[in-house]
Parts: C-alpha cells; sequence; structure tokens
C-alpha cells in the first residue's frame, strides 16, 4: 500500500501551512487505501542550500540532509501544502526540494494551495519545480492539481487560521485518485539512485 506524506509549505512565523496541512490530513485519514503522515519541514531544519554535489550525485554531507532524504524516501506520493509568496510557491519548499533528487523520482505529487488568488500561481510554478528535476523521458511524477481532487476551495478568515471548508463534491475521504508508483527508475531508494546516475551518464 502506498505511503503518502503531506508536506507542509511555510516555516516562517505565524503560518497558515500547518492548519491547512493538519485539515488535509484529517480529510486524507478518511481514506482507506493509503496511509497519510504530516510532514513539517520547519522540523528539519533545512539551511539555504548547503551541499557541495549536486542532489542528482546522493552524496550527502549535511545531517539535517541525510535526515530530511530518509524521510522522504520512506514515502510513495506527496501533497505539498503550498502558499502563494509574490506569485509563487515559498523559499522555504523550494529549498527543501532542492535538497534531494532520487528521493522524489518517479512518485506521484499533488498540491493544496492558499493565499492570493488561491494559491494558483504556487501551483504553476511548484508544477515545473517537481518536473524539472527528472528529464521528460524519465518523468514520473504524476502532478495533480489537488484542488480538484478535493473539489473544494479553502479560505483563511481571522487571525488564527481557522478554516472554512466549501463545495465539498468530491472530498478525500470519499474520492477515488491514486497515486502510482511505477516506471523505469523504480525499487529501492539505492536502486532508484543506481538507474537515474546511470541514465544520466548515458546522456552525457
Amino acid at each position: 500500500m502506498s505511503r503518502i506524506a503531506i508536506i507542509t509549505g511555510s516555516t516562517r512565523p505565524g503560518r497558515h501551512s500547518e492548519a491547512v496541512a493538519k485539515w488535509v490530513l484529517d480529510h486524507a485519514q478518511r481514506r482507506d487505501d493509503a496511509p497519510f503522515d504530516l510532514v513539517d519541514i520547519a522540523d528539519y531544519g533545512l539551511a539555504q542550500l548547503d551541499e557541495m554535489m549536486p542532489a542528482s550525485m546522493g552524496q550527502y554531507s549535511q545531517p539535517h540532509t541525510q535526515r530530511w532524504a530518509d524521510t522522504i524516501a520512506s514515502f510513495d506520493g506527496f501533497v505539498f501544502v503550498t502558499p502563494e509568496y509574490n506569485h509563487s510557491t515559498s523559499g522555504a519548499l523550494k529549498n527543501a526540494i532542492d535538497f534531494l533528487y532520487a528521493e522524489w523520482n518517479n512518485k506521484a505529487a499533488g498540491f493544496v494551495s492558499y493565499g492570493a488568488a488561491g494559491g494558483t500561481r504556487a501551483v504553476e510554478h511548484l508544477r515545473l519545480i517537481m518536473a524539472e528535476p527528472i528529464p521528460p523521458a524519465m518523468l514520473r511524477i504524476a502532478n495533480a492539481d489537488m484542488r480538484r481532487i478535493l473539489g473544494m476551495g479553502v479560505s483563511l478568515s481571522g487571525g488564527n487560521g481557522h478554516l472554512r471548508a466549501y463545495s465539498q463534491r468530491y472530498a478525500l475521504s470519499t474520492g477515488h485518485h491514486r497515486l502510482p508508483r511505477s516506471g523505469p527508475c523504480s525499487g529501492s531508494r539505492e536502486a532508484r539512485r543506481a538507474c537515474l546516475q546511470d541514465r544520466h551518464h548515458h546522456r552525457r
């Protein structure tokens, strides 16, 4: 059974991301086809990208990178909960994504957004970001706008992050959207990394 991470997209003080992520988790856990877990990027102490080697090499030198890699490698798909900052996602989430490579490959990615214009432009950027680390011929990330899967909008009212959902036509608890895990570079984290490095070598 696929294991899915719901990933917070902000680390700033007073963020709404954690409240939205917990709301998504509450709906997701009503499903019976996959276990869902909350992953808070604020818990990993990720500095501005501080690895000497490219993430595609998988040669992590920092303890926070290794801990982050171990967590992400243990999941089969992801739901990114992102705010919109200046027509894009947060720098903290982009930085967290950039730390890793093989751990994201051949997995599914979905998005829940909030903020200006409902976070639409943040999702537009995230779809491109998640496609970039994997060359098109090898891309196996199923980018899905989770607002369509949820079939609902989210609004934040007041300063306490209170959530108000509406139009729950296709709630997570009743939807039937699968997060696939298959493709030419599948298997364990080590097997995926070896496959990706081999393909990278032959493209040079």
